[in-house]
């Protein structure tokens, strides 16, 4: 029987995990905290099929150098990091050239068409279908010039197939009120779906996982070393042989790639939240903010106010002057919302510059895959994922073409 060794416990890994048990294979998933440490334990809670745009993009070149300037806008990139991520912001430059977005857009739309089909299998297979909510998600607009700007990427969708409606004020107040008047356009997405608490979903999955017989160990890899029939994962002073390794630590992937002698061009987006209790709004569907970077989502166990984008690196100290503008941001679009009795989150979206993930084979060994990079789409992108992930494992033809996820792409 074919031995894995998964390194991460987030929602790619384990899920990653699950669907290889299906296939008949014996695994251990090994992780620094344990399941849901990191960032698929803060994120909005959603399955956002429908934004199949990359953000390396042309849009968000005019919009770069207006919230570059506020450091606590949409995007910031802290001056202690601003030297040290110049190679990576060269790279995302060079990605927002309009025939590299549409390449990466279809490469996009391939990977979520993939992760929709997946989805509702992979909640029955792990047991938790009835985690799943299908409220949509409203984008909003304030005025005509910023809704007719966004029309090339609604276009895009179109031709993709993806539905959506656009909304007058009014037609938005009957799918959420109390949106402030300055929120004048909308566009609804029904195929928007959301998970009932995202750290709960994955601790649901680590469980479903030891139930099935997988094993789960608490240990900071520090490398992987190829063998001719397989791989080594080295921890500390021990190692733990295996047929197959799965490589899905997040944003700490990159150092482990290091090991085999690959240099992939992984950032961290540091992404901050407040999560709200429930009853802080009367919240019906996903609000999207896109002009100032940011979403609000009802989970199981509360409202979360939360996104933006910080190049900031996995070491310099969280920011949460950052979660508080947000906050008071979605007070004034949201005046009905309850602002007190929240907590504060900051994590780590591991994050690639043409904003595709890295799947596929490493350079060193057929025996070891590599899942990770997904940025702010991981729990998106994770039941299809998966089954990327189990194809190579298997050695069977991946159920999408790889050539655009390829690791050795840069």
């Amino acid at each position: 029987m074919v031995h894995v060794v998964v390194i991460g416990a987030g929602v790619i890994g384990l899920s990653a995990a699950l669907v290889a048990q299906s296939r008949g294979m014996t695994v251990t998933v090994v992780d620094r905290e344990g399941p849901a440490a990191g960032a698929s334990a803060g994120n909005a809670g959603a399955f956002a099929f429908t934004d199949i745009l990359p953000l390396a993009s042309p849009g968000i070149m005019r919009k770069a150098p207006r919230w570059l300037l506020d450091p606590l806008g949409p995007l910031s990139v802290p001056p202690a990091y601003a030297l040290r991520i110049a190679p990576w912001m060269y790279r995302f430059w060079r990605a927002c050239s309009p025939r590299a977005v549409a390449a990466s857009t279809a490469a996009q739309t391939a990977l979520m068409d993939l992760s929709k089909a997946e989805l509702e299998p992979f909640l029955a297979l792990s047991g938790t279908f009835d985690m799943l909510a299908k409220r949509g998600n409203l984008q909003v607009y304030e005025g005509e010039a910023e809704f007719r700007a966004s029309f090339d990427g609604w276009a895009a969708r179109e031709r993709h197939g993806i539905e959506f409606h656009h909304m007058t004020a009014a037609e938005m107040a009957g799918v959420q009120p109390g949106l402030a008047p300055r929120f004048t356009h909308g566009t609804f997405t029904p195929g928007w779906y959301s998970i009932a608490d995202p750290k709960l979903y994955v601790l649901a999955l680590a469980e479903a996982f030891r139930e099935n017989g997988g094993v789960m160990r608490i240990a900071e890899v520090t490398g992987v070393v190829p063998t001719p029939d397989g791989a080594e994962v080295v921890m500390g002073g021990e190692r733990i042989s295996a047929d197959r390794v799965v490589v899905a630590a997040g944003a700490f992937s990159h150092r482990i790639a290091q090991s085999l002698g690959e240099a992939i061009p992984l950032e961290t987006e540091r992404g901050y939240n407040t999560t709200l209790p429930p009853d802080a709004l009367d919240l019906r569907t996903q609000v999207t903010f896109g002009g100032h970077g940011f979403v609000i989502s009802r989970l199981s166990t509360g409202i979360r106010v939360g996104g933006a984008v910080e190049l900031g690196g996995l070491d310099l100290p969280p920011n949460y002057k950052r979660s508080e503008a947000m906050l008071r941001k979605a007070k004034t679009f949201l005046p009905d919302l309850r602002t007190t009795g929240g907590v504060q989150w900051m994590g780590f979206r591991p994050s690639l510059p043409d904003s595709l993930p890295a799947i596929g084979r490493a350079k060193a060994s057929r025996n070891v895959v590599y899942a990770f990079g997904h940025g702010h789409l991981g729990l998106t992108q994770s039941a299809g994922s998966a089954r990327l992930v189990a194809d190579l494992l298997a050695d069977a033809p991946p159920a999408i073409d790889l050539t655009p996820f390829s690791p050795q792409r840069f």
